[in-house]
């Protein structure tokens, strides 16, 4: 969805239109002097033929490498591999991913970083939760936000501000986790090892020796060398997982979409449709900030997300533990605590990170605060906040998990937040049902089989 603020016009300066009329006036004048001068016109040359691009190559002896084939249903296809990336260091590699699924590093034992990231959810899940967020590793406890996939974490950008053209002030943009607060895997993963309504891991030191015992110990010191201190050995951790985060294996680019993409593989008229009316500004105007490049076969152009933070008024999830208290609010991005590049400004309280769609159809929850369990319930949402809120708010309650003093930052000035209520939703129902049919497509191929079955009936 389109966030306000974000997208400036492209504008022609012409402010100076006294320039190109004078030079017009003496290019003119010239051109009168010279053809003066002449007594006769010269007769006209013969055309140059120009080489081929296959000539110009070959006498250039470029030797070109050859993309794709692509359909000629698809010609506008710009084949463009990956970036050259440093060669992985498979060991560290390796590593990485036997500490991710190590249970014995939380406490008690049981719980590791792909019991909620799970590896058939596209590293997604809820550790077997019924209320959205994931369980932790004691009974009762549980994460205060949906558990946000660990696929394509290459791509994330540090936490930053940008300024777009005729933007009143600039934008923040990336970072981890749902509010940006970290900006290194290493910061990442220290966090649900220690905190105890998630792996509870207890401290450095405890962890340390987990990790002296485990069984690939002897891996560790091979890899990262001996260390003598515990953060050092909880160095050496964040190190061998954002090798393994950062993978070729992580970043897959292998769902029906990056397919279709190279033209290998064809859409289906109801996934066709639900494309349509996902980049449509008049319909969903989901590509506002879900983007994506539907001409570059290279998956970092196409996340389906800007990285760029929003206020969307999510109904308040009662089933969650913070929220039993009625004045208990989670601010997002207002909340994160540093101070180089601060965002604790009242203007981004309630604002979260836009996910990337990536894989968005093996997901057991949706939004920071599972306020939706089904796929087709999210893009209703979407399509019928502004037109039908009380489908979503208790009556009179319209944007209920924001606080009063915070309602002026909810969108709705961006489409399709800015529809009036009782007026015509943005998506009808057979545009709904398509959308979500689109976004299967962006499914990588070995989680295909957890796809079937999220999307849900009609609500």
């Amino acid at each position: 969805m389109i966030r306000r603020g974000t997208i400036a016009p492209t504008r022609i300066d012409r402010r100076r239109p006294d320039v190109f009329v004078l030079g017009a006036a003496v290019s003119l004048s010239v051109c009168v002097a010279l053809a003066g001068c002449r007594s006769e016109p010269a007769p006209p040359a013969a055309p140059e033929r120009k080489p081929t691009i296959q000539e110009a190559i070959a006498a250039a002896k470029v030797s070109m490498p050859h993309g794709p084939v692509v359909p000629a249903r698809r010609m506008n296809v710009v084949p463009s591999p990956r970036p050259a990336r440093p060669p992985e260091d498979a060991g560290l590699v390796a590593l990485g991913k036997k500490i991710f699924a190590d249970a014995m590093l939380s406490e008690p034992a049981g719980t590791s970083c792909a019991s909620c990231h799970d590896p058939a959810r596209a590293f997604s899940g809820t550790h077997g939760s019924k209320i959205g967020v994931p369980l932790g590793s004691r009974p009762g406890h549980f994460a205060r936000r949906t558990t946000p996939s660990v696929l394509y974490l290459r791509y994330v950008p540090r936490f930053h501000y940008f300024e777009e053209d005729e933007a009143p002030y600039p934008s923040p943009y990336g970072g981890f986790f749902w509010d940006g607060r970290a900006d290194s895997i290493a910061d990442l993963v220290r966090q649900p090892l220690f905190n105890p309504d998630e792996m509870n891991g207890g401290s450095p030191r405890l962890v340390a020796a987990k990790i002296a015992r485990a069984s690939y110990a002897r891996e560790f010191h091979a890899v990262l060398g001996r260390a003598a201190d515990p953060e050092s050995i909880l160095r050496g951790v964040g190190k061998a997982l954002e090798a393994y985060l950062t993978s070729d294996e992580m970043t897959p680019g292998t769902s029906k979409f990056d397919a279709w993409v190279r033209g290998e593989a064809t859409l289906t008229p109801q996934e066709k449709l639900g494309l349509e009316a996902f980049k449509d500004p008049a319909r969903g105007a989901c590509a506002g900030c879900h983007r994506l490049n539907e001409v570059a076969t290279d998956p970092q152009n196409t996340m389906f997300t800007d990285f760029g933070f929003d206020s969307i008024g999510v109904p308040r999830n009662r089933a969650l533990p913070g929220n039993r208290a009625p004045d208990a609010y989670d601010l997002g991005l207002c909340e994160r605590k540093d101070k180089r590049t601060p965002s604790d400004d009242d203007k981004w309280c309630t604002s979260f990170r836009t996910p990337s769609l990536r894989n968005v159809a093996v997901r057991e929850a949706f939004m920071h605060n599972a306020a939706f369990t089904k796929l087709r319930d999210v893009v209703t949402f979407y399509a019928n906040r502004a037109s039908s809120p009380d489908r979503f708010y208790p009556p009179g309650q319209r944007f209920d998990d924001v606080p009063a003093r915070y309602r002026d930052n909810v969108n709705l000035s961006s489409r399709p937040y800015n529809r009036a209520v009782g007026g015509k939703p943005a998506l009808s129902d057979e545009e709904i049902d398509a959308v979500v049919a689109f976004l299967g497509t962006l499914t990588d191929a070995a989680y295909a089989p957890a796809k079937k079955g999220q999307e849900g009936p009609p609500s």
